[in-house]
Order: structure tokens, then C-alpha cells, then sequence
């Protein structure tokens, strides 16, 4: 099980009935695959749901389907902010389906979302929310339509730069949050005969929708608030958290007596002191602070909400280097897992220029309980993604063993219950003689090994492995960042990169071949979330001997995020 230990330390000394755990910024896939290991784990201790920042009421169809109550779910919709389409998020769901299949409903493991449906850009028209409660309760409305006018109004892109645009201060806009309140109020007062005619499910599915749509119109009316770039963004921020932190109370009173909660989300929506950003943001610079829905909830809630930071020390992929000494992420090291706050007066926060990336700083430490760190050792970001995947379990040299010193610190991934040919490797050694030619010697260099199988080698370079050998001549295994066959081991199926980053997936290609290497998302977030690896690599299955221990995860979206 994942972090087992901590976790079981953190549960023990606190008593959580909600447990937050952080992340740092959103374009790090192995978080969300983290996060679906420790939900295995906790579950072992009596947690019984888990709230995600999506849409609250899109999440009500997932979790009929994770119930069981349905057959079938979009995830496009059913899970919002692009986070449908990533490949942790259909994995959370299909272990949930599955683990909830045999246990009875007290026991079943429930799926929230405790967002808004808002973006920073823009929100949606409140008018499918508003006519689904009007049509379950069966009241006339006549009036409905009229008031919300032409849909595209409420969702033009001009609103997000000129608030005159708004219709969210209009009078239709008032006498619509007037209308929802009056829904939301009926529903109560015939709250007996709604659950007898139809049922309890439904009943609360409607009192979430009453809940969201008046804070959708919330939302609009900020947006129609005059004031700078950094005055309104600051004004949607706040607003979209304050509606988190009541979703998350909502959840918490109607989870509490089941179990604990597992919350997950940006650090700036959970963490407990003010939130704050200052970027440079299409042209416009942005400064503002807010209270995020940690700070709201943490003080109601006391010591029952507890708080795990993320922390990001290095990431290739991503194009997060080394975090410079003195900071709060050199401080926790170079490997993974979940450490008490770094103490220390001399340390300060990380300076970054990655959009979205939210670094430690005295705040968090000061007021976290815990901190879900992925190392900054070469090969520790990877090493998260790949063992985030199910069923994957990792070995690894320790330094000063009995193996050669060339071997040590070295990883292997194995999936399922093989013990004996992992799938995956990370390596940090030449191997005298033997495998020379990507230069590993050289500080700070690795290689990250996989096993794509013959079929996927031939789809990637464009030839098959028996062919490598006449091919390798014009192969330059020393570059880095450039998705390539294994020198050693490419007649077996395997390919390899040297210290991945955000480079091979820009250019798109493979080395070694004719092949193309299917486009991945830039390292943006919003690139990412959307989950193009997703579409590009359909279907395209893992090597037969892995197939079965990976659970869904069995296309080359897996290969494709891991490198």
C-alpha cells in the first residue's frame, strides 16, 4: 500500500475527518495517480469518500456509476476542468466501480466533486441547472426562459476582459438568483412527498443542483464587478473558493458518520493560510491574495481537517530543474514520500517560472501537517509516475549494497505479482563495456527504460526490432530528451530516453526511425489536463505479458505519460 506508514501515523495522531492532500501544480501527473494509491489505503482504514476539484453536481452521474446505480458515464462531463480526459482519472473510477461492486452501500466508497463549474475565463449559463430543477419539481416557471435570454450571453469570452459584458448584475439576473432561492426553499418544504415520489438519491441530486446554480449566479455577478486584471481575478477566486468551502462542509456533514474523507486539489484551494498569486498571465501582469476553502473550512472544522502539502522538488518532463539550495524543497531531498514540514530559519521559498506552479513557502510550512514530497533525485518524478500506475510495485539498489557500484540507485518496476522481469527501469550507471553509449557517467544524467513490446516499437520508429541492428548506426544514444531504442535491449521490444523533458514531446518525434512519437501535451496546464495523449494513443495496447496487471490501464496513453 501506499505510504502506509505515514499515512497510518497521520491518521492515528489526528483523527481526520477530512484529509486534504495537496498538490503543487496540476501539470504533474504523478499526483493524481499518487493520490489513487494512498485512496487504496486509506480505504483500509475506514475512509469512505473522496471529494476532487470538479464540478460538484457533474460528479453526481459519476458517483451513480461508481455506486452502481447506472451502466455507463461520460467522463468529458462527468468529471470538469479537462480532468475527465487524463488517464488517473479514469483509473480512480474504474477501481472505485470495481472495489464498491461487492460491499454493501454503507460500505461503498462515495465520489464528490467540490468545485463550481467556473473557470478563471469564464462560466457556463445557468439555464440547464435551473430548468432540471424546475421540471423535478414540477413547477411551471413561466418566466424561466425569458430571464436567461440568449444562452451565448452568459458564456462570451469579452466578459473575462470587460465586465460590462456581464449579464451576472442585470435585473434577469437578480430576479433568476431570486428564482433559485425559491426552488431551493420548495424543495425543502416538500421534501416528504418529493423523497416518496421519487427517492432519496434524487431528492439530494436536486438540493446540489439548487446549491450550485446559486452559486453560478454568484459567480456571474462577480464577473460583472468593474475593477483592474488583478482586482477581478482576485474577486472570481475568492468567490470560486468560498463555493468550494461550502461544498466541502456539505460533504463533510453528509460523509462524517460513514467515514473520513479524502479531499484532493491544488495546494491553493486546501492549504490553510491565505492563497496567493502573482504571474504574468496573456500579457497582463496579475497579482492578488484570497482565503482559499482550506482557510475557511480549517477553522470551522478545527483539528479534524488536516492538511498534507504537495511538493514538487524536480520534474523533467514538466521542466522543473533542481530546486536551488537553501529552499524549502532542497531541504526535504532528493526522494519521495511523506515528511514532517523542514524546520529551519535560514530556508526560503523556491523562485519559479513555470505558469501554474505553486512552490512551498513560509505559510505552508508553518501551518501544514505534513508535506507529500516528490524528490528531486534524478529520475524521482518519473519513478512517481510509473509507480502510481496499478498493480506496479518498485525495486530499487540501495547505494553501498553488494551489487556493483555501477547498479546502485538503479530502479525496476515490476507489474502485478512478477518479480523476476520488471517492465520498466530507471538507470543512473554506464555499464563498463556492456552499455556505454548513453554516457550515464556524466553528472546528473539517467536513462528511463521501458518495455513497448515489438508491435509498438515498429508503430514508434518505424521499424521493427530485428531491423535495430542494421539501423543503430545512425542513432545518437547520448542525446537527451529524445524518445529513442534502447541501445542494448531494443531487439527485445524496449525503448528509452535520456533525461526526459518537455523537449521530444515539442518536436514530436521519435529518433531511430521513420516513426512519429504521438503529440503529448505542452507542458501548460491546461495542455495537459485536457489529456491529448489521451486521443492520440488509443488503443495502442501494452506488451501481452503486461497487459493483465495494469488494470484499464492498458493502452499507450500509460507509456506516453510515464515518458
Amino acid at each position: 500500500m501506499a505510504f502506509d506508514t505515514e499515512l497510518q501515523s497521520l491518521i492515528t495522531a489526528h483523527r481526520p475527518h477530512l484529509l486534504a492532500i495537496g498538490e503543487p501544480y496540476h501539470g504533474e501527473p504523478a499526483f493524481p495517480h499518487l493520490r489513487n494509491r494512498i485512496l487504496e489505503t486509506l480505504a483500509e482504514h475506514g475512509f469512505r469518500s473522496i471529494a476532487i476539484e470538479s464540478d460538484r453536481a457533474a460528479a453526481l452521474a459519476v458517483d451513480d456509476y461508481v455506486q452502481g446505480r447506472r451502466d455507463d458515464v461520460d467522463l468529458a462531463t462527468g468529471i470538469s476542468h479537462g480532468w475527465g480526459a487524463h488517464p488517473a482519472s479514469r483509473e480512480l473510477v474504474d477501481w472505485l466501480r470495481a472495489h464498491n461492486d461487492m460491499l454493501p452501500a454503507g460500505d461503498r466508497i462515495a465520489f464528490h466533486g467540490f468545485d463550481a463549474p467556473t473557470e478563471i475565463t469564464g462560466a457556463p449559463s445557468p439555464g440547464p441547472l435551473l430548468r432540471e430543477l424546475r421540471d423535478y419539481l414540477g413547477v411551471p416557471a413561466p418566466d424561466l426562459d425569458r430571464m436567461l435570454g440568449d444562452e451565448g450571453r452568459w458564456t462570451a469570452q469579452e466578459i473575462m476582459f470587460d465586465a460590462t459584458r456581464s449579464p451576472g448584475r442585470s435585473p434577469e439576473a437578480t430576479a433568476l438568483r431570486g428564482l433559485a432561492e425559491d426552488l431551493r426553499a420548495q424543495l425543502y418544504a416538500d421534501a416528504p412527498q418529493l423523497i416518496r415520489d421519487t427517492s432519496t438519491a434524487l431528492w439530494n441530486r436536486a438540493r446540489v443542483l439548487a446549491s450550485t446554480v446559486i452559486g453560478l449566479l454568484t459567480y456571474h455577478a462577480a464577473m460583472a464587478e468593474p475593477g483592474t486584471p488583478s482586482q477581478r481575478v482576485g474577486r472570481l477566486l475568492a468567490v470560486r473558493d468560498a463555493l468550494m468551502a461550502q461544498n466541502l462542509l456539505d460533504i463533510h456533514a453528509h460523509e462524517r458518520d460513514r467515514g473520513p474523507t479524502l479531499v484532493s486539489a491544488n495546494n491553493a484551494h486546501l492549504q490553510r493560510h491565505p492563497s496567493r498569486w502573482a504571474t504574468h498571465w496573456d500579457g497582463i501582469d496579475l497579482a492578488t491574495q484570497w482565503n482559499g476553502a482550506g482557510s475557511i473550512v480549517s477553522p470551522l472544522l478545527g483539528d479534524r481537517y488536516v492538511y498534507v502539502a504537495g511538493s514538487l522538488g524536480a520534474s523533467g518532463p514538466v521542466g522543473l530543474g533542481q530546486p536551488e539550495p537553501g529552499t524549502y524543497e532542497e531541504r526535504l531531498g532528493p526522494e519521495t514520500g511523506i515528511f514532517p514540514p523542514p524546520a529551519g530559519s535560514d530556508l526560503r521559498a523556491r523562485v519559479v517560472d513555470l505558469l501554474g506552479h505553486f512552490p512551498l513557502d513560509a505559510g505552508t510550512i508553518e501551518t501544514c501537517d505534513a508535506i507529500l514530497h516528490i524528490g528531486s533525485a534524478p529520475g524521482a518524478a518519473d519513478a512517481a509516475r510509473i509507480v502510481g500506475l496499478p498493480g506496479v510495485t518498485e525495486t530499487r539498489i540501495p547505494p553501498g549494497s553488494e551489487m556493483p557500484p555501477y547498479t546502485w540507485g538503479d530502479r525496476f518496476f515490476f507489474a502485478g505479482e512478477d518479480r523476476t522481469r520488471p517492465f520498466a527501469t530507471i538507470v543512473l550507471h554506464d555499464v563498463p563495456t556492456f552499455d556505454e553509449r548513453s554516457r550515464l557517467s556524466e553528472p546528473g544524467r539517467y536513462r528511463l527504460n521501458i518495455e513497448v513490446g515489438r508491435a509498438e516499437f515498429r508503430n514508434l520508429f518505424g521499424y521493427g526490432p530485428e531491423e535495430f541492428a542494421a539501423r543503430s548506426g545512425g542513432v545518437d544514444f547520448a542525446e537527451p530528451d529524445r524518445l529513442m531504442p534502447h541501445p542494448m535491449y531494443a531487439v527485445q521490444g524496449w525503448a528509452s530516453v535520456v533525461n526526459p523533458g518537455p523537449g521530444h514531446r515539442r518536436r514530436g518525434g521519435a529518433a531511430g526511425g521513420a516513426g512519429t512519437l504521438p503529440q503529448r501535451g505542452a507542458c501548460a496546464t491546461q495542455e495537459l489536463t485536457a489529456g491529448p495523449a489521451a486521443d492520440a494513443t488509443r488503443g495502442r495496447a501494452w506488451p501481452r505479458r503486461i497487459r493483465p496487471h495494469l488494470g484499464h490501464l492498458q493502452d499507450m496513453d500509460s507509456i506516453m505519460y510515464i515518458m
